[in-house]
């Protein structure tokens, strides 16, 4: 059966309203109004919160845009992640990718990775962006190896890190599959493995990257790496549904216990915004 997940502890985030292919969300004390594809319907709010937004995402490309914000509103901006397991600081930045640095309805695996995770065990994030799950697996514990191709986000992240009063996280920067087929080489396994594996993009060296190219071996290789009684999360924003990717991890890992449904924001207005597809994967 499909589920919703949604985080429930956020404090300094918000999903205000979404519609119109837009969402306003707050960050903080920041206001800000990004493109989403998958608010297809009219804005239930009330409309002078859009427009007193302080930071909004234009387009000027299919990938890249330009913000336009209100006098004041700062550049870099910190914002804390609170709740009973965990405590966590972001420092946040609009880039020309729409992007803060943040991905919020991430917390709700944020959480799940703390009560699966104990002291010393291994975990491993690949696609790792600015490390959100880095840092939750960090702070209980866990020996973490954090791994994206990119070093200004890896940099981004060590900033986290610090931020949060955390430190020990192995830092790799590589192209994610080829770290862990080289894992798997080795012979190493993890109690934890997060994948966000985008659905394009470059390696460090200019390498091509298509999801739907890669999924199948991606998939098989961190199966090989996942320990006995530990667990993967996947999710993506490519739009492939939940059912493929459940498919896909059973016949990889026989056995195991599946969770799959959509990552989720609920907005104040009480209405559901889909962000992508998820799948939890624990081995017994």
């Amino acid at each position: 059966m499909s589920t919703r997940f949604l985080p429930t502890s956020w404090r300094d985030y918000s999903l205000l309203d979404a519609g119109n292919g837009k969402r306003l969300e707050r960050f903080g004390e920041v206001t800000t109004v990004r493109p989403d594809p998958f608010a297809l319907w009219a804005p239930a709010g009330d409309a002078s919160l859009w427009r007193a937004a302080d930071a909004t995402f234009e387009p000027t490309g299919r990938t890249h845009g330009k913000w336009r914000t209100a006098p004041g509103t700062p550049k870099r901006w910190p914002i804390r992640y609170k709740s009973e397991a965990l405590d966590l600081v972001f420092e946040l930045e609009m880039t020309q990718f729409k992007h803060v640095g943040l991905f919020p309805e991430q917390a709700d695996n944020w959480e799940f990775i703390a009560a699966n995770l104990g002291e010393g065990q291994r975990f491993l994030n690949l696609f790792a962006y600015t490390g959100g799950a880095s840092l939750a697996a960090r702070q209980v514990g866990a020996d973490v190896v954090h791994c994206d191709a990119i070093r200004q986000v890896v940099d981004w992240t060590r900033v986290n890190m610090e931020r949060s009063g955390l430190d020990g996280i192995r830092w790799v920067v590589e192209d994610a599959l080829k770290f862990a087929r080289r894992e798997a080489k080795r012979g190493n396994t993890y109690h934890g493995i997060v994948l966000d594996p985008p659905t394009w993009g470059l390696g460090p060296k200019g390498e091509k990257w298509k999801l739907e190219d890669q999924l199948l071996e991606l998939i098989d290789v961190v199966a090989s790496l996942v320990a006995p009684g530990g667990f993967v999360v996947m999710n993506t924003y490519s739009g492939i549904p939940p059912s493929a990717l459940e498919t896909m991890w059973a016949l990889a890992l026989p056995g195991a216990t599946i969770q799959s449904g959509e990552l989720c924001l609920r907005a104040e207005t009480g209405l559901d915004l889909s962000t992508g597809s998820l799948v939890r994967v624990t081995l017994s």
